[in-house]
């Protein structure tokens, strides 16, 4: 029954404002809740308005491995895994569609070929991310508490 309800009010939200990007959301919920085709069909109006955006892009992607449309997702997947490399959803997306092309594993699959380690700078530069997004959620926190007091 929530996931009814969640997916309600994002489809209200998408009727309210056409442009905004809830469809990403709405997409995900769909396709978690089973209803793949329609995911797909969300996710493909929403992108003929925000082609960039990667992560509905990844849900599109999800959905259609679930469809068994696996070349189409893997062209969906590549174009995130282009855009972006170290997006892990799209990887690990990639790695399912492989599995259901070859549950053997006689071949290597894209995602592992595509893989690269990280470098120390690579590591240092999130790793100094973290602590900067931390510090900024622990002055919200902070913030909060203060208001509430």
């Amino acid at each position: 029954m929530f996931e009814d309800s969640r997916i309600a009010g994002l489809r209200r939200r998408l009727r309210e404002d056409p442009a905004s990007i809830a469809f990403a959301q709405l997409g995900e919920e769909l396709r978690r809740a089973g209803r793949h085709q329609e995911a797909v069909d969300v996710c493909r109006a929403g992108l003929a308005s925000y082609p960039a955006y990667l992560s509905a892009r990844v849900t599109l992607g999800r959905a259609l491995i679930d469809l068994n449309q696996l070349d189409e997702a893997q062209s969906e997947l590549e174009t995130v895994l282009n855009s972006s490399p170290d997006r892990l959803t799209a990887a690990r997306a990639l790695e399912i569609l492989e599995q259901r092309r070859d549950p053997e594993g006689k071949t290597a699959s894209l995602a592992s070929r595509r893989r690269r380690p990280f470098d120390d700078r690579e590591y240092v530069r999130a790793r100094r991310t973290i602590i900067a997004l931390e510090s900024w959620l622990f002055a919200i926190h902070v913030a909060r508490a203060r208001r509430s007091a």
